[in-house]
């Protein structure tokens, strides 16, 4: 018997706020601005990459790619870690996106996640280590792109005494 899957519909909003008052006439006559936004939710403010006139101050949709497909792997990760006995205390990702521009616009070519871990006990580093292969084939988003995500995790032990995070 095959089951189908459950399926989920997400939306959002996206907003241009970029008209300076003569709308798209010219390519240097608008800017890149706009507003994500879902009901709820504050919104996200966005840009294009500063390289393609976009503000530097404001998230571009390149950046938003590589967040998601890194919080969709810290949850997973963690996850399974609590499943399997395995006490994270820290995780910071700070992973790196690369695109190549080809005359028809672009495409990533790979994203690299470069979590670092901290767990409760030594006993736990090697499958702290290990746990990253099954986020890795469970992530949505992860399975979603056309680019491989590549992750390149590294464990550290916590010092007894020090309490991390809030």
């Amino acid at each position: 018997m095959t089951t189908s899957p459950e399926l989920h519909t997400y939306t959002a909003q996206v907003t241009w706020t970029g008209n300076t008052g003569s709308g798209t006439s010219g390519y240097r006559a608008y800017e890149r601005s706009h507003e994500v936004s879902a009901a709820g939710r504050p919104p996200i403010p966005g840009s294009s990459d500063p390289a393609f006139r976009g503000d530097p101050a404001r998230w571009n949709p390149e950046q938003l790619l590589l967040a998601s497909i890194s919080q969709c792997h810290l949850l997973w990760y963690l996850h399974f870690c609590a499943v399997n006995g395995v006490v994270v205390t820290a995780y910071v990702d700070d992973p790196v996106g690369t695109m190549a521009e080809t005359a028809e616009g672009g495409h990533f070519t790979e994203a690299v996640l470069r979590p670092r871990i901290e767990v409760a006990e030594a006993s736990m580093a090697e499958q702290a280590l290990a746990l990253h292969e099954d986020a890795h084939r469970a992530c949505f988003i992860a399975n979603s792109v056309n680019f491989p995500v590549r992750h390149e995790p590294t464990v550290s032990v916590r010092e007894p005494g020090v309490t991390t995070g809030q």
